[in-house]
């Protein structure tokens, strides 16, 4: 059995102590066993970085640029092997996995224009002989705490910009599923970066607090639930750093009447029951206006019950399983109470048994109707393979519906009305709209984030908010002497 380590100063390191075991979701197996950091494993791989921290950061951007393009190429030369792993550990599609690879490598190549990227401003002559000028620095060394639905991707909307802003790092992934972390410090390795510039320390809750209380971690990166991000804020705030937590999630898809069905159910399909609903934009509730609802649930439920579930790694699946025993059983708990509440269970996924595979993690897609806002199955996040339909009347109650929930991450709506689709985009409290479009992730040179409990802090990920998360600024005043200026000032200087 495998015992999966930790990755510090540029090779791979086994630290012994506490461990957890590492399953495949798709026959409920143990495959491994992770490493748990204590905090003397994370001060050696903080160290590490802080020894690797000042030649890094005295490497020229365009070096590093030339790194990242490397880095690329490898990670699009291995993607098939890195998302084997991933589904091996998470359980969703082949096919998934490779798509999350993608969506990181568009982040690493957002990041091989650094060069540009990290120019200052200049202004001549703001007063006479004097000039000023802006730069960014790097901050030293960073931390990233990344969940287990994206191993792979959501680690890769943080490091990449971090490294080529001239930061070392030192990530925390998931401990359900931590194999794939190690594939990428070896991959950056080999496309030239230094040791001890990017670690992975695998742990839990004891790793995770060694990070936000180390005095050498300049700035901490986290994406997963609002209860934890709300405690990793805070206490990295707390002791003095910097710090964004992206969170949970309540996305709402507004179904109006002129809408395309067809077209409609096979996005909720795919934004509702992708990845086994394991993602933080994943649609869980639709909003049907005006009467389209019983139109909507006769053209859904079909393609629901019609759900290809069964192991990632068969091309023929459509859903994988659940990442671990313990989720299959919260979600199944979800449905339990929707059916208490009184929501109608259109399409009931609980008890699916494959053969062959009947200790695996496996939930058939489930679909509630005339689910209302007092039951918990609309106000949690559930993050499965559970969608509800929720009916309204009126344009405005779908709005206030969106706007009423305390998550804000991102918002759909479907429909040939130009002015229904623009006053959405103005009215909806969300951080990500999409207009026809399910699932609104930003590309890399946008930037991801919500609104409301969906984050904490003022900055989202990659883009030009990475960039300006992971720098710092410094503006210097210059003046050269010329022998023109005799005696002492005691102004500011002006343009007199």
């Amino acid at each position: 059995m495998a015992v999966i380590g930790h990755f510090i100063g540029g090779r791979p390191v086994s630290k012994g102590g506490r461990t957890g075991p590492v399953f495949d979701p798709a026959t409920g197996a143990q495959s491994g066993e992770v490493e748990l950091a204590s905090s003397a494993t994370v001060s050696d791989a903080v160290a590490s970085a802080v020894a690797a921290f000042p030649a890094w950061a005295d490497t020229p951007p365009l070096t590093r640029s030339r790194i990242m393009f490397k880095f690329k190429a490898l990670l699009e030369r291995d993607i098939d092997a890195l998302a084997t792993a991933i589904t091996r550990e998470h359980g969703k599609t082949l096919e998934d996995a490779k798509g999350e690879v993608t969506r990181g490598i568009e982040v690493v190549e957002f990041a091989c224009g650094i060069p540009h990227l990290l120019r200052g401003d200049f202004t001549d002559q703001v007063a006479r002989g004097v000039d000023v000028f802006s730069t960014r620095h790097p901050l030293g060394v960073v931390a990233g705490i990344t969940p287990f639905n994206f191993p792979a991707m959501v680690p890769m909307w943080m490091f990449p910009v971090a490294l080529a802003c001239g930061n070392c790092f030192v990530l925390k992934p998931s401990e359900k599923d931590p194999s794939a972390a190690l594939l990428l410090a070896e991959l950056l390795l080999e496309a030239g970066l230094p040791a001890g510039v990017f670690n992975v320390v695998q742990g839990d809750k004891e790793a995770v607090d060694a990070l936000l209380s180390h005095p050498d971690i300049a700035a901490v990166s986290f994406v997963g639930s609002t209860a934890i991000g709300e405690y990793v804020y805070r206490t990295a705030c707390a002791h003095g750093k910097r710090a964004q937590a992206l969170c949970g999630a309540k996305n709402h898809l507004v179904v109006m009447p002129d809408a395309d069905l067809d077209k409609t159910v096979d996005a909720l399909m795919g934004a509702g029951y992708g990845s086994a609903g394991e993602r933080c934009m994943a649609v869980s509730v639709a909003v049907a206006v005006g009467g389209v609802g019983d139109a909507l649930i006769e053209r859904l439920a079909p393609k629901v019950r019609a759900l290809k579930v069964g192991p990632g790694l068969d091309p023929d699946s459509e859903m994988g399983p659940l990442v671990t025993k313990e989720h299959l059983a919260k979600v199944s708990s979800y449905i339990d109470d929707g059916v208490a509440a009184g929501a109608e269970l259109v399409v009931d996924g609980r008890g699916l048994k494959l053969q062959g595979y009947e200790g695996g993690y496996f939930l058939g897609g489930t679909l509630f109707d005339r689910v209302t806002t007092d039951m918990r199955i609309y106000k949690e996040e559930i993050f499965g393979p559970v969608l509800s339909v929720v009916r309204v009347d009126r344009y405005d109650e779908a709005v206030k519906l969106v706007n009423d929930h305390e998550y804000g991450n991102g918002a759909a709506i479907f429909t040939r009305d130009g002015d229904s689709a623009r006053a959405f985009n103005r009215d909806a409290r969300a951080g990500m709209i999409g207009i026809n479009v399910p699932i609104p992730v930003p590309v890399a040179f946008h930037s991801f984030g919500g609104w409301k409990r969906s984050i904490f802090g003022d900055r989202n990920v990659y883009g030009m908010e990475g960039v300006g998360f992971y720098t710092k600024m410094k503006t210097t005043t210059a003046r050269w002497p010329t022998g023109i200026r005799e005696g002492a000032q005691f102004v500011i200087p002006t343009t007199g």
